[in-house]
């Protein structure tokens, strides 16, 4: 397991690296999920000795909202005087994203023949 944590760690910092290295927009993160199914596809018994180890990470993931918790009850002051507006930005952004998930997905369902 700890090999497993090491190779994906070793992955994001050979993105963060290229990322920052090169000057790059793309997060290093991003650079390094990419390396790492370049790699998967190229060892697929890699890809399968490292699935239990991460679908354990990902089974916890929700641990990874705890600090965001944390911050929400730190700044509840500034959460109360500009509420509304935060409000109505995470209703609108979720609705476009919504709206815009759908559309790809339709134009996708199109563009490949798909009945619908």
């Amino acid at each position: 397991m700890i090999l497993h944590l090491a190779t994906l760690l070793a992955f994001q910092l050979a993105g963060e690296t290229l990322s920052r290295g090169l000057g790059l927009v793309v997060p290093g993160p991003v650079i390094g999920m990419v390396l790492l199914l370049g790699f998967f596809i190229a060892a697929p018994r890699a890809a399968a000795a490292i699935q239990p180890t991460a679908q354990g990470l990902l089974s916890h993931l929700s641990l990874l909202f705890v600090p965001a918790g944390v911050g929400i009850v730190a700044h509840l002051d500034k959460l109360g005087a500009d509420g509304g507006p935060i409000l109505l930005a995470l209703l609108v952004s979720t609705a476009l994203s919504i709206a815009v998930g759908a559309l790809v997905f339709v134009g996708l369902s199109r563009l490949i023949g798909a009945k619908e």
